[in-house]
């Protein structure tokens, strides 16, 4: 089979374009699918391996997707772009970035108690808003804002705990949310922009460089020396193997995650993994027989709610931005010549 011949991934064959399952919403699920699927499977891996090395973790993540998006750019499934040296820049700083942003994140936790971290980090939609209105002059509807308010309150409610910070870790926390926040819009901007890199070839440029940053924060951190020490002593083929899986896992999370984040918005990949944090904790309660109040229990449906709130309204908004020219009045004929088919010119206006 010719290159040009493969078909798309995730898109019937020889199917009308209304039966296309490559649509936001879908990916959207696949996004919530797997984003738990490895929540459950790194927790399983902490609790059975005792392998407790974040660092390490994310390099094989990193390591994995970038490996995954070569093969598939082998396979004739996308066709990495031709980049000039400003455009490699740009992947170079999109990379710091993203490692960044999940080193600030790990040194923030050992600051700050979880449900003050899960709090600050629900506000990523507000700071997301400001970035995009600030820097990309976007605009948005009151509705939006507004659908808003119900999905901060209930990840408030879901995560209400020991809120113990300290100065420095409020600092960082916020630090690390203003970075999620950035990176989602960045991410979109890469995708959507002038660039408009294929997801994959965003993937294939993105991970090997965050690959080397993690490997040297890890050095840094003195973990790399545990893992080396780990290695030697308990490592197995059954763990080799449990690794290998959860890199599949991931690179087909950040594949799907980047390309739900160019078919739809930053905003609403922020929301999403909004509800994905409150989801996770449901996983917690039904898996690994985790406690939860009843406020916490309230949080959760109205997170849920809150989501389907900005969902409904993010789809209104689209459908009016998508409505077609409606006509209101025909304007008066020209005179008919037998070389000249009848026909009324209309005036188009939108009808709101």
């Amino acid at each position: 089979m010719l290159i040009k011949d493969r078909p798309v991934p995730l898109q019937l064959a020889n199917s009308p374009p209304k039966t296309k399952v490559d649509t936001s919403y879908t990916w959207l699920a696949m996004y919530f699918l797997l984003n738990l699927t490895l929540t459950i499977y790194n927790k399983a891996i902490l609790s059975t391996f005792h392998f407790s090395f974040p660092w390490t973790l994310t390099g094989i993540h990193t390591l994995c997707s970038g490996v995954g998006s070569l093969v598939m750019a082998k396979m004739g499934y996308f066709t990495p772009a031709q980049l000039g040296e400003r455009e490699n820049m740009v992947m170079l700083m999109f990379s710091f970035l993203y490692t960044l942003n999940i080193a600030i994140s790990n040194v923030s936790l050992n600051e700050v108690s979880v449900a003050f971290h899960q709090v600050v980090r629900a506000m990523t939609p507000v700071f997301t808003i400001a970035i995009s209105v600030a820097f990309l002059s976007k605009r948005y509807s009151g509705m939006t804002y507004l659908s808003l308010l119900p999905l901060l309150l209930g990840v408030y409610m879901a995560t209400v705990g020991d809120y113990s910070y300290t100065a420095m870790g409020f600092f960082l926390t916020v630090l690390g949310t203003v970075l999620a926040a950035t990176k989602t819009v960045v991410t979109n901007r890469i995708q959507v922009g002038r660039l408009q890199l294929h997801p994959l070839d965003l993937l294939l440029r993105m991970s090997p460089l965050a690959f080397v940053q993690t490997v040297i924060f890890s050095w840094m951190k003195g973990e790399l020396d545990d893992v080396v020490s780990f290695c030697k002593t308990e490592m197995s083929y059954k763990l080799v193997l449990a690794l290998l899986v959860n890199g599949v896992i991931a690179f087909f999370l950040n594949y799907v995650s980047f390309t739900a984040n160019k078919k739809t918005s930053a905003l609403t990949m922020t929301v999403a993994a909004n509800v994905k944090q409150v989801l996770s904790i449901v996983v917690a309660v039904t898996v690994f027989n985790t406690t939860i109040g009843f406020l916490n229990g309230l949080g959760i449906i109205m997170t849920l709610v809150g989501g389907a709130c900005y969902s409904y309204v993010d789809l209104r908004e689209k459908n009016r931005r998508s409505r077609p020219m409606t006509p209101a009045f025909p304007l008066p004929s020209p005179e008919r010549t037998p070389q000249t088919p009848e026909k009324e010119e209309l005036l188009n206006v939108r009808i709101a």
